[in-house]
């Protein structure tokens, strides 16, 4: 298989330093071990050892690569064992793949306190499917998803959401049988956007009222604690949004869509 023209490894070393210096009061030591390893990975800064065929007595140099969960070159074996397993625990069902989004004017917030935002965000949207999926308005089910964080977007901007594989339906309450979901959507869009967006509100309050999250750089500005709009009614400009994709097209972030503000 022929190596690709540009890796991350390529992006780093070109463009490294500059980064660095300008995310600097962002990034910790941690962030700059994982940067170093990734420039380092499959190189002779690494060591290496002499492969050899048994056949032909050819042999080649391959360098040791830096076994860091976040190389992308390392963990292309862990991905493909990872899918694997996770593709063994699909039910024989159509499933959805729902899209859980918070608005870009809370990435710098989220930037400042990952643990406790994407905690909320994953803890809220959970949530929110299962109460609604739970109502007999609408699947009157217990239903199970596989969640995955996505801190970033595909143009490498701040961008967090958490994307879902729901089945198309799921246990009746008392477990006697399967409630297969609409072909065409899994849950009404408002009303999943209307109550993630209550119980992440909520979730925001009660933290802001812990005194948790911190707030440095752009955030300084930010009335919080005191006075806070929290509790006045004013709104955060952006969107957050909850996107499913019709049944059976789980690779695809295309389908039925939905937006909803986050007032705070």
């Amino acid at each position: 298989m022929n190596r690709p023209t540009l890796e991350v490894a390529d992006i780093v070393r070109r463009t490294g330093n500059s980064f660095l210096e300008q995310e600097q009061t962002h990034l910790a030591w941690p962030h700059r071990k994982v940067l170093d390893a990734i420039v380092r990975c499959r190189t002779a800064a690494l060591g290496g050892h002499l492969d050899k065929c048994v056949r032909c007595g050819h042999q080649a140099v391959s360098y040791n690569s830096c076994r860091n969960r976040h190389c992308p070159k390392c963990q292309g074996s862990a991905r493909a064992k990872w899918l694997a397993a996770r593709s063994a625990e699909l039910l024989p069902v159509p499933y959805f793949h729902v899209v859980f989004t918070l608005p870009h004017s809370l990435s710098a917030l989220a930037l400042q306190n990952k643990r406790l935002l994407y905690d909320l965000l994953y803890r809220t949207s959970a949530a929110t499917m299962l109460e609604l999926a739970r109502d007999p308005k609408h699947l009157g089910a217990d239903i199970g998803f596989l969640g995955v964080l996505h801190t970033w977007g595909q143009n490498i901007e701040l961008h967090p959401h958490v994307h879902y594989i729901v089945p198309a339906g799921g246990l009746a309450p008392d477990g006697s049988r399967w409630i297969d979901s609409s072909r065409h959507f899994f849950l009404p869009v408002h009303a999943l956007s209307r109550v993630f967006r209550g119980k992440f509100i909520a979730g925001l309050k009660q933290l802001v009222a812990e005194d948790k999250l911190q707030f440095r750089g752009s955030q300084q500005h930010l009335p919080l604690p005191a006075a806070s709009p929290l509790s006045s009614g004013s709104c955060i400009n952006g969107t957050g949004s909850y996107t499913p994709s019709r049944a059976g097209s789980a690779n695809s972030d295309r389908g039925l869509s939905g937006s909803s503000c986050f007032c705070l």
